[in-house]
């Protein structure tokens, strides 16, 4: 079995495609969760290209996106958080993302979205936005969702949402226990490229056929 972030595609695991992407946008510093496969995920990060810049969490019991984050705060803290789902395949410009959370994101956000426009609404979370962007509603999931626009599930974060996340240990999850309690203060950013959940089969086998940088 494979975990789904070494799943090839393009002859490449995916993780090594996001790395890459990582590495181009400049981002110098990074933490990767390796509790499923975690020997799987050790032997890939041990290659040489990483080593120096890539460091593995192991969890024994998975803790949970935002749980995860709160256990490894001393390397994010003081710092803007790229957070990412690894099992997606996502094409877009990272550089672009970064550059609109830092100099054009509007006042009171904390928090950035990466958003993509989905044929399967009923499988994601569908994200409602004002004229300016910021998130006025989220649907995780639902029968019939009000659109087509849904949440990437990759983020960048300011220290206070952290700040926030440490104060409250009762909270796992990110996107269904961190977003809800943000909404009205999290920007988005629209990727007109390629956003794929790898968790669905379907979507797997569209990815090998997308064009790989």
């Amino acid at each position: 079995l494979w975990p789904k972030p070494l799943m090839p595609i393009g002859g490449r695991p995916l993780l090594e495609h996001w790395l890459q992407s990582l590495q181009i946008a400049g981002i110098q510093e990074v933490l990767v969760n390796v509790h499923h496969h975690p020997d799987q995920m050790l032997r890939f990060l041990q290659r040489s290209r990483f080593t120096e810049w890539v460091q593995a969490a192991y969890e024994t019991r998975i803790l949970g996106t935002a749980r995860t984050l709160s256990a490894n705060r001393a390397f994010f803290a003081g710092h803007t958080t790229l957070l990412v789902h690894a099992d997606n395949w996502c094409q877009c410009n990272l550089g672009a993302f970064l550059a609109f959370h830092r100099n054009e994101r509007p006042e009171g956000c904390p928090i950035t979205m990466m958003t993509f426009d989905t044929s399967m609404p009923q499988t994601c979370g569908i994200v409602e936005t004002d004229n300016e962007g910021i998130v006025t509603g989220f649907h995780e999931k639902v029968a019939d969702p009000p659109g087509i626009r849904a949440n990437g599930a990759v983020y960048l974060l300011e220290p206070d949402v952290l700040e926030w996340m440490e104060r409250r240990p009762e909270v796992v999850d990110f996107s269904t226990e961190v977003v809800p309690e943000f909404i009205g203060r999290i920007a988005t950013w629209h990727n007109t490229e390629i956003h794929r959940d790898l968790g669905i089969a379907e979507n797997l086998l569209l990815a090998q056929q997308d064009p790989c940088p």
